[in-house]
């Protein structure tokens, strides 16, 4: 999929900066920050896994598809209002904003599940 810049919330990891300059303060705090990153991993692939056990390439594929159909109604609806030759009214508006939100969502969910794939959180059947 693409990336695309929506105002959408998007969603970060702060990087450790070290606030202590005593080296041994710091090894603790990133031990701290390992063992909490670990529990994170353990708690995503213990659920994940669970929950999209049947998760498979096909299944991958046909998320995919919808994803790519929902991309071409938004740019379908954009190039109608455009072809209109008419101001768009609110309702045509209110279309395609539903659609290109049904698109991003669908976006969203695919590049979500592709990072559960690689980060090893669930595995493809």
């Amino acid at each position: 999929m693409s990336t695309k810049m929506t105002s959408s919330v998007r969603r970060y990891s702060d990087h450790f900066e070290p606030q202590d300059t005593d080296p041994h303060e710091q090894r603790r705090l990133r031990g701290q920050l390992e063992q909490i990153d670990y529990a994170a991993y353990v708690a995503n692939k213990e659920v994940i896994a669970h929950t999209l056990s049947g998760l498979d390439a096909a299944s991958l594929q046909k998320l995919a598809v919808m994803t790519a159909n929902a991309r071409a109604r938004w740019a379908s609806e954009a190039l109608r209002l455009a072809h209109s030759g008419s101001p768009a009214t609110s309702d045509q508006i209110a279309r395609l904003s539903a659609a290109r939100t049904a698109f991003d969502e669908l976006v969203e969910a695919y590049d979500a599940l592709r990072r559960m794939v690689e980060r090893g959180y669930v595995a493809l059947k």
